[in-house]
């Protein structure tokens, strides 16, 4: 009985979605004019990219008549794109631009967040008129625009003479006409779809577009695609309760943070999710599609290989041809069917990040507490493994940053003076791992914005929201709010370090080589405990246990290095990870037969899924626990790329030699262990 039951539930919810899809199904029609040719497929994913000109965040991106125009929100510009690859400032006055859209008079719409106001810009020489806020005022009014305020706006569009706005900070859509301001959709921060639009709750809406005279908001924290109808009636199209990249019909499809959206002429929805690029109704029956990888990073080409990094703009053409706001990979990207723009390689993109000595010039030396010389205790180094590999499919993960003690509730402090540009900059809310990204810095394990009492500063920029019972539940910082070097963040929780991330999003870079910490220093070299020899399979051929005997060998073997590093003021207990990892071959002698090779190096972060590359089986570091780093000396790693590799005894003559392995760390401290071995063919 009971498995009937359940029986009849499975069919009575399959029936239930497939009336939901053959509803939207019935919706999209509307959007599909049969007089239209099908979409132009696109196929692969280009860059447009100047060799002279550097965007600082492309975030809102527009196009018209082959012209693209891009929001930079880093340094308050707009640029024109002509030709595809001839950029210009068309004004740099703006504070931290956001969404842009053209309105009925070919001049753009800007949703200026830093500034709480929407302007418009004249396309042609730059002039700006604010249009509805009040310039440096946030907050919440509707009635005439000059008085209304805004907090944060990040989305705009328009239809005809309305300017529709994504109020993201204050939940709401709203519309600027004829000279006013009026709410059509949003209350309270929440999740609610609604026949009353005011009745409606959306959280931190950021893209709009128009989408068959109805309005698309992509709700970026509700991980959602929402529609506003024009009575402001406002339902879900497509998403759910989960933060995840599942594909499939729209009743079960779901986002990870769709932050923009657009529509091209036949209907079809593009939304920037996370780091991919995910589409919705091209097929028969409306579904999401993923259609780029969903791993950060950069790559074009191919267009299911193709790698983003929290895209943020999207446009359309009238040709089909889909341009991209790139946000954190600072370029512009299309997807296409024809060419526009060029395929740039890994070794060309590289050009676009900082070196560490640019980096290293963007602020002055300090530490991330007070007195600011203060020199701090380093308790995690980049590259560390975190978890614990015990087989294939253990979950372990590279540590990204450099921890810097300090002490319980002690106040953490930024080190250098930027803007929030990311819409949702915080994570992880009142657990150990609250973090706040900036734009080219990350400050992890912090109580943002209260102090060790979990009290507020008092400081507007931080957002919080309160439940029923006023207790705080979440906080959002908006993007454009501007912090200087030395100004509190919050204070330490559990934890008791800064874990510091320096670098953008996928540019990682090893803070130790990037910042300036004032009288920091490092006179221990690193520590050797073993070296093991393996065959291809991964069997031991001893360990290097009797110097006096000669290891044979006669192929290719696994070199895995026991090691860890120390710095001055460590405990005796802390153990680091090394910086750089190698080998070399000697003559019986000991004579170099070549020179030292490098294999492993720590000077950016590895891929992500490098981490098995680096460490053997039985590598393991967290918070608490022993430490082991068994790092794969034979195999490659570093920032650009990985692969397994060995040591091939094969390749040299009979006789015997030596094998040298080196542990260095980022100060030229490093230690070497020898290995008498004899190669016998």
């Amino acid at each position: 009985m009971l498995k009937k039951r359940r029986t009849q539930t499975l069919i009575i919810l399959f029936l239930i979605g497939g009336l939901i899809t053959l509803i939207a199904a019935f919706l999209f029609g509307f959007n599909r004019s049969k007089e239209k040719p099908a979409p132009v497929p696109l196929s692969k994913v280009q860059t447009i990219f100047s060799d002279t000109e550097k965007i600082g965040e492309p975030f809102g991106i527009a196009e018209k008549n082959g012209e693209i125009f891009v929001s930079d929100g880093e340094a308050g510009k707009i640029w024109r794109v002509s030709n595809f690859q001839s950029f210009a400032v068309l004004t740099d006055k703006l504070n931290t631009p956001s969404g842009i859209a053209f309105d009925k008079n070919g001049d753009l719409i800007v949703a200026d967040s830093g500034a709480h106001t929407i302007k418009r810009v004249n396309a042609t020489n730059g002039e700006i008129i604010i249009i509805a806020g009040i310039e440096n005022q946030k907050g919440f009014a509707d009635g005439e625009a000059q008085t209304a305020l805004f907090n944060a706006p990040v989305g705009v569009t328009v239809l005809g003479d309305k300017i529709f706005v994504a109020d993201t900070y204050n939940d709401k859509i709203r519309v600027v006409e004829n000279g006013k301001v009026s709410t059509i959709a949003g209350s309270e921060q929440g999740f609610a779809d609604a026949d009353n639009g005011l009745l409606a709750k959306f959280d931190t809406p950021c893209g709009l577009a128009i989408w068959d005279n109805k309005l698309l908001v992509s709700d970026l924290q509700n991980k959602r695609l929402r529609v506003v109808e024009a009575d402001g009636k406002t339902w879900t199209l497509a998403g759910r309760d989960e933060e995840n990249s599942t594909d499939g019909f729209l009743y079960e499809a779901s986002f990870v943070a769709p932050v923009a959206v657009a529509v091209d002429n036949f209907g079809v929805i593009y939304v920037a999710d996370g780091n991919s690029i995910r589409v919705v109704g091209r097929g028969l029956f409306p579904s999401v599609e993923t259609i780029t990888n969903t791993k950060r990073g950069f790559a074009d080409g191919n267009l299911r290989q193709s790698r983003f990094n929290h895209p943020s703009g999207l446009a359309v053409n009238e040709d089909g041809n889909l341009f991209i706001a790139d946000a954190e990979n600072q370029v512009i990207r299309v997807l296409m069917g024809a060419e526009i723009g060029r395929e740039i390689t890994k070794e060309e993109f590289k050009k676009f990040n900082f070196t560490p000595e640019e980096f290293r010039q963007l602020q002055t030396p300090r530490w991330t507490y007070n007195p600011p010389e203060g020199k701090r205790e380093i308790a995690g180094t980049l590259g560390e493994i975190r978890g614990e590999i015990k087989d294939g499919d253990s979950p372990v993960w590279f540590h990204n940053g450099l921890d810097i003690v300090g002490g319980y509730g002690e106040t953490a402090r930024f080190v250098r003076t930027e803007k929030v540009l990311r819409p949702a900059a915080v994570e992880n809310f009142d657990t150990s791992r609250e973090l706040i990204r900036m734009p080219t810095l990350g400050y992890i394990h912090i109580r943002l914005g209260r102090d060790k009492d979990n009290k507020s500063f008092g400081d507007e920029r931080f957002q919080f929201t309160v439940d029923g019972k006023g207790e705080q539940n979440g906080l959002r910082i908006p993007r454009g709010a501007k912090f200087e070097a030395g100004e509190s963040i919050g204070t330490l929780n559990s934890m008791n370090h800064v874990h510091l991330i320096a670098g953008r999003s996928a540019a990682e870079m090893n803070a130790l080589d990037a910042l300036i910490f004032p009288n920091i220093s490092d006179a221990i070299a690193p520590k050797i405990e073993k070296v093991l020899l393996l065959d291809e399979n991964w069997k031991p051929i001893t360990e290097t246990k009797d110097k006096d005997s000669h290891i044979k060998l006669n192929g290719k073997t696994r070199i895995v290095v026991r090691a860890y590093d120390r710095m001055d003021g460590n405990s005796e207990r802390r153990k680091l990870g090394v910086y750089r990892i190698g080998y070399q071959v000697l003559r019986e002698d000991k004579t170099p037969l070549e020179d030292i090779n490098w294999t492993i190096s720590f000077d950016r972060l590895p891929d992500a899924e490098a981490v098995k590359f680096v460490y053997a089986a039985g590598s393991k570091s967290g918070a608490t626990g022993e430490t082991i780093f068994d790092y794969i000396a034979s195999n490659r790693v570093d920032g650009d790329s990985f692969q397994e590799d060995f040591f091939d005894a094969g390749q040299l003559e009979n006789g015997n030699y030596v094998l040298r392995v080196f542990a260095a760390d980022f100060f030229g401290n490093q230690t070497t262990q020898d290995v008498e071995i004899k190669v016998e063919r």
